[in-house]
């Protein structure tokens, strides 16, 4: 018989500690506003449409550089390499130096990519939705740069994480 760890908890921790379950990837999105980078870590990011080309992430509605990025006429999409959890973790924080000093390139169009990671997406707004208490926006990707060697940061039960081969049987 399988006891539920959940059961004891607040319905929101419970939700979160269920969420959490899924590894992802961390995702950061930045953008050049008011002569400086404007950036911030997802890990609600995913492939949507491959024509037209469509990714989606989701914002809390309670941050404050949601608003601030989804207004920007371009915005960059970078997936953070394994050494990234330093600079993840200043993007999510309230306050401070979000880039802490780590190297990025602008666009022409003002979307910030920030070096040394696995993907970059240049992309552009296409729609948002209502997601409860997080906005859900759809992007349409103008312009992919793949870095095939650079491994992955993943986010899995609250923690960062390294991908290891799995062991053959």
């Amino acid at each position: 018989m399988t006891t539920a760890v959940t059961d004891a908890l607040p319905r929101d921790l419970a939700l979160r500690r269920a969420f959490s379950v899924y590894p992802t990837g961390v995702v950061a999105l930045a953008a050049h506003v008011d002569d400086r980078a404007v950036g911030m870590a997802v890990n609600s990011f995913t492939s949507i449409s491959l024509e037209p080309a469509l990714v989606a992430i989701s914002a809390a509605r309670t941050s404050k550089t949601w608003p601030v990025l989804r207004t920007v006429p371009e915005l960059g999409m970078s997936v953070l390499a394994a050494h990234h959890e330093p600079l993840s973790r200043s993007l999510s924080a309230r306050e401070g130096d979000r880039f802490g000093g780590h190297e990025w390139k602008r666009t022409d169009g003002g979307a910030v990519l920030i070096s040394d990671a696995a993907l970059w997406l240049t992309c552009r707004l296409h729609s948002t939705f209502d997601g409860g208490d997080h906005e859900i926006a759809l992007y349409e990707i103008a312009d992919i740069t793949l870095f095939d060697d650079v491994e992955p940061l993943v986010f899995h039960q609250s923690r960062y994480r390294a991908i290891a081969a799995a062991e053959s049987a």
